[in-house]
C-alpha cells in the first residue's frame, strides 16, 4: 500500500463516538492541533442503543463532564425529549437525572460541533496502524495509505472493533445499526502489548410507532427538573416534552422464549463472549428470575420526526420470527410492526489493567483509550473517559500535570480507578453503589467539585467560569439565609404540623431543615428563595440536613489522601518482598500501582500486605 503525509498533527483520535467526541474537543479545545477518525460521518455521536442521556449514576457523570467543559450536557440538553429524576423519594445523593434524546439530531448537533472547533478536522477512513518510535507514538496510518504525524493519541473505537452481530442464525460482520466495522486496528493493538479479549453487548428492536396501541398504557410523563448543563437555567415546559409509556411482558412472552432456547445464540453456543450483568437480554431476564411473572419495558420515542419507538427492558438476539411473535404477545404491541430487529453484537476491547490512572498506555507513551475499548458500557461512562484521556494527552503535550480525579473528587474518578486498579471482566456500568463517597458526590455540587479544576487545565471557558463563580456566590448567600432566624409563629405552626412540639425559642430556617421539614416546604411557607435554581436550593439542603455524615465523609476522604502521597516506587519487585502473599505478589505485579491508596483497592491485596509495603518503604527512606 502506498502512503503520503496527511500532514502534522499534535493528536489523532481514533473513533468519534461519545467518547472520541469528548477527546477530541477536549484536546483541540485546549490548544492541540487535533485529527478525528471516523468510519463514517453519519455515526458521529452516533446512539446505537437507547437514545437517552443519563441514568442511575450516569446522570452524576453527565453532569461532571459538564463541570470540567465537556460537550455532553449542552448537547443532551438542546436535543432533550423528555427529562425525568430517578429515585426522586430518595437522598440526594442517588437522584440521577435522565433525558429521552432525539437520536438524529443529538448527532447531527454533535457533529455541528466538531465541524465548528477550531484546532480540529474530522475525517473519514479507517485507522489501521499506530506508528511508534522509542516507546512514543508518533502517528496513524489509515486504510488508504494516510499518514497523520503526532505525538499523541486517543483509540476510542467503541464496538465497532472487529465487530459481529447475531440475530439467531443470521450472523453479520458488521458494526451497530448496520454500519461497517473496523477491522485493522486490532492485530496493531495486542502486536503493541495489550491484552485483547471480548465482551458483548445487545439492544432491542425498534417499532412502527403508528402500529403501537398506548391507549390502555401507563403514561410516563415528562418532570420540570433542572437540565444538566450547569449553563442552562430551564427545561422545557411540561406541555413541550414527549410522553413515553410502560408495559410489561406476560406469560405467553415468557412462553415463546423458553420454548425457542435452542434458537436463542445465548443459549445454543452461537455467543460466548461475556455480556452486561445490569442490561441483560429479555432471554437471560425470564431464564435468570425464573420467579418473576413479568418484566417492565418502556416505550420510548427514538426523535421528534421519527415514528420509531425504542423498547426498552427488551433487548434480545433472538431469530427475526421469533422476535415478531415475542414482542407481539406485550400489551400494547399486538399489532406492532418492527422496523428495525433486535441483534447482540461482539467485539474487541482492552485489559484496562494495561492503563495508567491518566488512561495512558504503560507500554507506550502518548497512546491513551478511552470508552468501550476499555470494556466499559454505556455513553456516559464513554464520554467520561473521553474527556479525561483527551484532556490528560492535553496536558502531557503541554508539559503540565496530568489530571487524575480521586475517588472523593468524582464518579468519573470511580470509574477510572475501578477500571485501572480492578480491571473488569464483563461491561462495566457505572452505579452509585460504587462510589463510597456518594452523598459528597451529587449531581447538584458537580460544578463546585469541577469547574475549577476544569479551568485551571484549560478546558472551561471564561464565560463558564464566570457562571461558575456567580451560581458560587449564590450558594453562600442561600446557605447564610438559610441560618437567619425564621418567624416564630409560622415556623410554630409548621413543626406542629409535623407533629412535633411548640417551640420554646426562635429557630432558623436551617434548624427546621434539621427538623426534618423539606427546603420545598420552608420556601412555601416562608416565601423565601423563590428566584433560586432548584438544583443550588437542593445542594444547600443537603449540606445542612447531612452535615454531620458529610463531616465523617471528608475524614475518612483525608485518611485515603494520606494513602496516595505515599508513592510506590515503578521499578518494585513485588516478588523480592517477603511478607507479601503471592496472590499479593502477582496482583500488585500486575497493576502496579502509583501508590498504597491505589494498592489497598486492589481485589486480593489485603491489610496485612499493605502493612508490608509500609514497613517495606520506610525502610527504603
Amino acid at each position: 500500500m502506498n502512503t503520503f503525509s496527511e500532514g502534522q498533527y499534535d493528536a489523532v483520535v481514533i473513533g468519534a463516538g461519545h467518547a472520541g467526541c469528548e477527546a477530541a474537543l477536549a484536546l483541540a479545545r485546549t490548544g492541540m492541533r487535533t485529527v478525528i477518525l471516523t468510519l463514517n460521518l453519519d455515526s458521529i455521536g452516533f446512539m446505537p442503543c437507547n437514545p437517552s442521556v443519563g441514568g442511575t449514576a450516569k446522570g452524576h457523570l453527565v453532569r461532571e463532564i459538564d463541570a470540567l467543559g465537556g460537550e455532553m450536557g449542552l448537547v443532551a440538553d438542546r436535543t432533550a425529549l423528555q427529562y425525568r429524576m430517578l429515585n426522586e423519594g430518595k437522598g440526594a445523593a442517588v437522584q440521577s437525572l435522565r433525558t429521552q434524546t432525539d437520536k438524529n439530531k443529538y448527532h447531527t448537533e454533535m457533529k455541528r460541533v466538531l465541524e465548528h472547533t477550531q484546532n480540529l478536522r474530522i475525517v473519514q477512513g479507517e485507522a489501521a496502524d499506530i506508528l511508534v518510535e522509542d516507546g512514543h507514538v508518533t502517528g496513524v496510518v489509515t486504510s488508504y495509505g494516510g499518514v497523520f504525524s503526532c505525538r499523541a493519541v486517543v483509540v476510542a473505537t467503541g464496538v465497532y472493533l472487529n465487530a459481529r452481530t447475531i440475530t439467531g442464525e443470521v450472523i453479520a460482520e458488521s458494526g451497530p445499526n448496520g454500519f461497517s466495522r473496523a477491522t485493522m486496528l486490532t492485530q496493531c493493538l495486542m502486536r503493541l502489548g495489550y491484552c485483547v479479549r471480548r465482551f458483548k453487548t445487545g439492544t432491542p428492536a425498534r417499532l412502527d410507532g403508528r402500529t403501537v396501541d398506548t391507549s390502555e398504557l401507563t403514561v410516563q410523563p415528562g418532570e420540570e427538573v433542572y437540565p444538566f448543563s450547569f449553563m442552562n437555567e430551564h427545561v422545557p415546559p411540561l406541555c413541550k416534552q414527549t410522553p413515553c409509556y410502560l408495559t410489561y411482558t406476560n406469560a405467553q412472552t415468557h412462553e415463546i422464549i423458553l420454548g425457542n432456547l435452542d434458537r436463542a445464540p445465548l443459549y445454543n453456543g452461537a455467543i460466548s463472549s461475556t455480556g452486561p450483568r445490569y442490561c441483560p437480554s429479555i432471554e437471560t431476564k425470564v431464564v435468570r428470575f425464573a420467579d418473576k411473572a413479568r418484566h417492565q419495558l418502556f416505550l420510548e420515542p427514538e426523535g421528534a420526526d421519527t415514528t420509531e419507538v425504542y423498547v426498552q427492558g427488551m433487548s434480545t438476539s433472538l431469530p427475526h420470527d421469533l422476535q415478531k411473535r415475542m414482542y407481539r404477545t406485550v400489551k400494547g404491541l399486538e399489532n406492532c410492526e418492527i422496523v428495525r430487529y433486535a441483534y447482540a453484537i461482539e467485539y474487541d476491547c482492552i485489559d484496562t489493567l494495561d492503563v495508567l490512572p491518566t488512561l495512558e498506555f504503560k507500554k507506550v507513551k502518548g497512546l491513551y483509550t478511552a470508552g468501550q475499548v476499555n470494556g466499559t458500557s454505556g455513553y456516559e461512562e464513554a464520554a467520561a473517559q473521553g474527556l479525561m484521556a483527551g484532556l490528560n494527552a492535553s496536558l502531557a503535550l503541554r508539559g503540565m500535570v496530568p489530571l487524575i480525579l480521586g475517588r472523593n473528587q468524582a464518579y468519573i474518578g470511580v470509574l477510572i480507578d475501578d477500571l485501572v486498579t480492578k480491571g473488569t471482566d464483563e461491561p462495566y456500568r457505572m452505579m452509585t453503589s460504587r462510589a463510597e463517597y456518594r452523598l459528597s458526590l451529587r449531581q447538584d455540587n458537580a460544578d463546585e467539585r469541577l469547574t475549577q479544576i476544569g479551568y485551571d487545565c484549560g478546558l472551561v471557558t471564561k464565560e463558564r467560569y464566570e457562571k461558575f463563580l456567580a451560581r458560587k456566590a449564590m450558594r453562600e448567600e442561600v446557605s447564610a439565609l438559610l441560618e437567619q432566624r425564621a418567624d416564630q409563629k409560622t415556623a410554630d405552626t409548621l413543626v406542629q404540623k409535623h407533629g412535633q412540639p411548640p417551640l420554646s425559642t426562635g429557630v432558623s430556617y436551617a434548624d427546621l431543615l434539621r427538623r426534618g421539614i423539606s427546603l420545598s416546604e420552608i420556601v412555601d411557607c416562608f416565601g423565601i428563595l423563590s428566584d433560586v435554581p432548584a438544583d443550588v436550593k437542593l445542594s444547600c439542603e443537603t449540606e445542612i440536613r447531612y452535615a454531620g455524615y458529610l463531616k465523617r465523609s471528608r475524614d475518612e476522604a483525608e485518611r485515603a489522601k494520606k494513602m496516595e502521597q505515599s508513592p510506590l516506587p515503578a521499578d518494585i519487585d513485588y516478588f523480592a518482598i517477603s511478607g507479601l502473599r503471592l496472590e499479593a505478589r502477582e496482583k500488585l505485579d500486575r497493576v502496579r500501582p502509583l501508590n498504597l491508596g491505589q494498592a489497598e483497592r486492589i481485589s486480593g491485596v489485603s491489610p496485612a500486605d499493605i502493612s508490608v509495603l509500609m514497613v517495606y518503604l520506610s525502610m527504603k527512606k
